[in-house]
């Protein structure tokens, strides 16, 4: 290491060790005397230099192939597809419209090494601020994972990005429908009815929109008043439910029973279709034979992304019902909270959702609806008081 060059095939170049790595450098010279004498005198030159933290890669060797391989865009491009391998269709989409719409645009071409933490904190609150604080830490968390991969490589390089916070505003409260709201969205007349025992189906049952959406007739046991759910259907791609806890039996109360019973009578019968669904290794697909439950009846074909059913029926049925604005996302939020308000058993509530636990329940799905258990309340205190 001491010399500090080397011949390699018919010209002199200067190798090095920088952060870790062994560098190595063409000087586009001939071998001769003089030429060594000069590339002896830039190596001495260049150690000095790394020694001082002075040394300047792309000053020294503007050209260097290993500088194209350094920048962020060139880590951006080994990044996503190792991602494509590992999450699903649907996600990838989003880590690269953040990627090519914020991150590549900025960094793309500057080196990954001449990033510090004073940058990132710049362009967070300048040029991300127009974006909500989730969006600004997912961005961030894209930009964190491109770093940690190039850390692989580069074992003593810095992250930028670990020391940067964004603090989020407290999560919003659920904003489910009352009893009357369901009431009057369920009872406003239409001409599309399977569209509307959807949304009876989901807001009695609990389902996520892409699992309801997914349904098959063959997942249904009416007479024992049991569904499993174990599939979704997400931006036009069906896939095993996301974790293992997800695929589920689930019971159907009451309402939830007769919005399958009214549906079966619309589809019950349609014959089976042939389906490819994603496994969650996001890798292998399995073919399936898919009767579905739910379908858009202005196209009489399965609804593929809750969006469709969105823009096909919802928003007209909900505004047709003047009941206030909610997306088919509640329907989920509405059955969650309207059980803990009936005082359901809350273990029996998160089975039926795929949760885990009380908190998650509590902080992400479920509110206590004051007004629709308000006369339950009174009543209770007026036999606590002996006034029955």
């Amino acid at each position: 290491m001491a010399k500090g060059w080397e011949v390699h095939g018919s010209n002199l170049r200067v190798y090095f060790s920088y952060k870790g790595d062994l560098c190595r450098e063409p000087l586009g010279l001939e071998p001769t005397e003089e030429n060594k004498l000069y590339a002896q005198g830039l190596a001495a030159t260049i150690r000095h230099e790394i020694k001082q933290g002075s040394f300047d890669y792309a000053q020294r060797f503007p050209n260097s192939e290993k500088l194209k391989h350094n920048t962020v865009g060139a880590w951006l491009d080994i990044w996503l597809p190792i991602k494509e391998r590992q999450v699903a269709p649907s996600t990838i989409i989003g880590y690269r419209r953040w990627v090519e719409r914020h991150i590549r645009p900025k960094w793309g071409e500057v080196q990954a090494d001449r990033i510090d933490a004073l940058h990132v904190e710049a362009w967070t609150t300048e040029e991300l601020a127009v974006l909500s604080n989730k969006s600004i830490k997912e961005v961030l968390s894209i930009f964190n994972q491109v770093f940690v991969l190039y850390r692989q490589r580069n074992r003593s390089a810095f992250n930028p990005v670990e020391g940067v916070r964004v603090t989020l505003p407290d999560d919003e409260d659920p904003d489910p429908f009352t009893l009357d709201e369901i009431k009057t969205f369920l009872t406003t007349p239409t001409h599309r009815p399977g569209d509307l025992n959807f949304a009876a189906f989901a807001m009695w049952c609990g389902p996520r929109s892409s699992e309801a959406l997914a349904l098959g007739w063959d997942d249904v046991d009416l007479d024992n008043k049991l569904i499993l759910i174990r599939r979704a259907v997400v931006l036009q791609v069906y896939k095993a439910t996301k974790t293992r806890r997800s695929k589920r039996q689930v019971d159907l109360v009451k309402p939830a029973l007769e919005a399958l019973q009214r549906q079966f009578a619309l589809t019950g019968s349609l014959p089976p279709v042939e389906i490819n669904v994603l496994q969650r290794d996001n890798r292998t697909m399995r073919k399936e034979r898919f009767r579905p439950v739910f379908i858009n009846q202005a196209t009489e074909r399965p609804y593929l992304d809750i969006k469709q059913y969105r823009k096909s029926f919802w928003e007209r049925h909900i505004k047709k019902s003047e009941v206030r604005y909610r997306g088919p996302s509640n329907c989920r939020h509405t059955f969650a909270s309207q059980m803990l308000t009936a005082k359901a058993d809350k273990e029996w509530i998160i089975d039926q959702l795929g949760h885990t636990t009380e908190a998650m329940l509590r902080r992400k799905y479920s509110k206590y609806i004051r007004e629709d258990d308000r006369q339950s309340r009174v009543d209770r205190a007026n036999r606590a008081l002996g006034f029955d």
